[in-house]
């Protein structure tokens, strides 16, 4: 035989529903509780992350700032060292073309210098002479 479907009963339909209301909110109630709960955990942990990664980006940072200051200086000073050698290779050059060029009886700068004085000095002599004659 057959069983017959049970009576339809509003008020207890009515029960059921409300109870099943009540269970889903309290269900939400806990999964948003929860939610907070472990998503402030999870906010703290990614703050903490954030924060080393902040201090070793500012470490490396000035690391490269610090590194920059060096070899800027290192350039510097390689800059006035390669000056320095050059001024001196420059001087001995020099001194080696004066010697070549006295050696082979050139005059040199001093010697060509002192010619034009003694040049100069005739010239106001024979200037010199030949106003006081006509006069």
């Amino acid at each position: 035989m057959a069983s017959k479907p049970p009576e339809f009963d509003p008020q207890h339909m009515s029960e059921q529903m409300k109870q099943s209301a009540q269970q889903i909110w309290q269900a939400g109630l806990g999964a948003f509780a929860k939610a907070q709960e472990e998503g402030g955990k999870v906010f703290d942990s990614l703050v903490k992350e954030g924060s080393k990664l902040q201090e070793t980006t500012m470490q490396a940072q000035a690391k490269m700032t610090e590194a920059a200051a060096k070899a800027s200086a290192m350039a510097s000073d390689m800059g006035q060292r390669a000056s320095g050698q050059f001024d001196r290779l420059e001087g001995i050059f020099e001194e080696r073309v004066a010697k070549a060029l006295h050696s082979m009886g050139l005059p040199n700068a001093q010697d060509m210098a002192d010619l034009q004085a003694r040049v100069d000095a005739l010239e106001a002599e024979v200037k010199a002479l030949k106003s006081g004659g006509k006069g």
